[in-house]
């Protein structure tokens, strides 16, 4: 059994990439894996969120998931056509609903494929709804509970964990077996070689999206205007 920590956020492209890579790697090699799920929030309620879509430094940085994409079979858009990029705490209340009812894995693919290949705003209550409905959730007890602010303190928990904690550089940030690991090329074959143990930990390497912007490493860094 492997035990993996995924640090992540449902708005970040490398994410849904590298989620798509490594339920590829599991299936072939057949490895067992018990996997945390770490809310990041890319930004912070009531920062200014950014709009990605016009931003070609950023596009430029989101290349890198186009290629490995395709080969995983993703129908995304890098980025998606949703102005200004949508905060993703609202995503992550739900997505506390969704474990409590057993769908929470299904609610995980379905927040990043509405936002990645529907190009839907995961920001919006109506649209989340809508898609916890269609995973078989209860669309009024799902959105009462965002409304009420039922799972508020636990996701405030959560990004604090993750930020004062964790200290990510950016997400995705995965351990495996308690060992930060390096993601580059967000392939299958990649994921099954960090499975297998044969990847050099990270020390500020491998290719990632951070607050401020993408990185490639130390090397590329793209600041928010």
């Amino acid at each position: 059994m492997v035990d993996i920590l995924m640090i992540s956020d449902y708005v970040c492209p490398h994410c849904v990439v590298a989620k798509a890579a490594l339920k590829a790697a599991l299936k072939e090699t057949g490895i067992e894996a018990n996997i945390t799920w770490q809310p990041y929030e890319l930004t912070w309620e009531p920062a200014e969120r950014v709009d990605t879509y016009h931003d070609e430094k950023r596009k430029a940085g989101y290349q890198i998931c186009i290629e490995p994409s395709k080969q995983l079979g993703l129908d995304a858009k890098f980025p998606p056509k949703v102005i200004p990029r949508p905060y993703s705490r609202l995503a992550f209340e739900g997505w506390y609903f969704a474990c409590d009812h057993g769908k929470g894995e299904e609610y995980n693919d379905a927040i990043y494929y509405a936002y990645f290949t529907d190009e839907k705003d995961i920001g919006e209550i109506p649209v989340l709804r809508e898609i916890a409905e269609s995973i078989g959730l209860d669309g009024e007890a799902f959105e009462q509970a965002l409304v009420n602010g039922t799972y508020y303190e636990k996701q405030k928990k959560a990004r604090e964990y993750a930020k004062n904690v964790l200290q990510p550089q950016g997400v995705p940030t995965m351990y495996v077996n308690g060992k930060k690991v390096s993601i580059n090329t967000y392939t299958k074959e990649e994921m099954i070689e960090i499975l297998k143990g044969n990847n050099a930990e990270a020390k500020g390497g491998g290719i990632y999206c951070s607050p401020d912007g993408c990185y490639i490493g130390d090397l590329l860094g793209m600041d928010e205007e």
